[in-house]
């Protein structure tokens, strides 16, 4: 892969009462050639913060619209890079479970596993509420999806763009 990304996504997700509050998803897709980029956020009453960081993953994965596209998923979630990028594979061998115990949203592993397959994902942490443009807006859209859930109002939002 050439050093810079097809694409780029920012991830975040997040958890008002971790675990079992309302939490939510959001990415922001950036194509670097043209500038244009896709937000996307959601959410649900009743998760884990863990959990909302791999769904936003799989949904920032979900919204390419072909295979085989590079894409570099920018995240401050070291739990979300390290299972995709360190974990998986010894927990497939397993038969996706972890020496010592149960291992916890195997459906959203799964999932990730699957559409991780399908593209050329490279990763990169960066640090949260540091500035970084991308990371701050995608923690403001997850933080608006969970504003709409305390307000019992649909979680899901979408907008495109020219990023900048």
């Amino acid at each position: 892969m050439s050093a810079n990304p097809k694409v780029i996504a920012y991830t975040d997700g997040g958890c008002r009462g971790n675990p079992g509050g309302i939490g939510a998803w959001a990415f922001v897709l950036i194509n670097p050639a043209s500038g244009n980029c896709l937000e996307r956020s959601g959410g649900v009453p009743d998760t884990t913060n863990n959990r909302m960081e791999m769904q936003a993953a799989v949904e920032a994965l979900k919204a390419l619209a072909k295979p085989g596209t590079a894409i570099e998923i920018r995240s401050d979630s070291q739990y979300l890079i390290k299972c995709c990028s360190e974990w998986m594979p010894g927990w497939k061998k397993k038969g996706w479970k972890k020496s010592g115990g149960e291992l916890k949203n195997v459906d959203i592993l799964k999932e990730l596993d699957v559409l991780l397959a399908k593209h050329t994902v490279t990763w990169k942490w960066v640090p949260g509420h540091a500035g970084e443009k991308g990371n701050e807006r995608v923690d403001e859209l997850a933080n608006l999806a969970m504003d709409r859930i305390a307000k019992r109002q649909e979680p899901t939002w979408e907008g495109r763009r020219v990023w900048g």
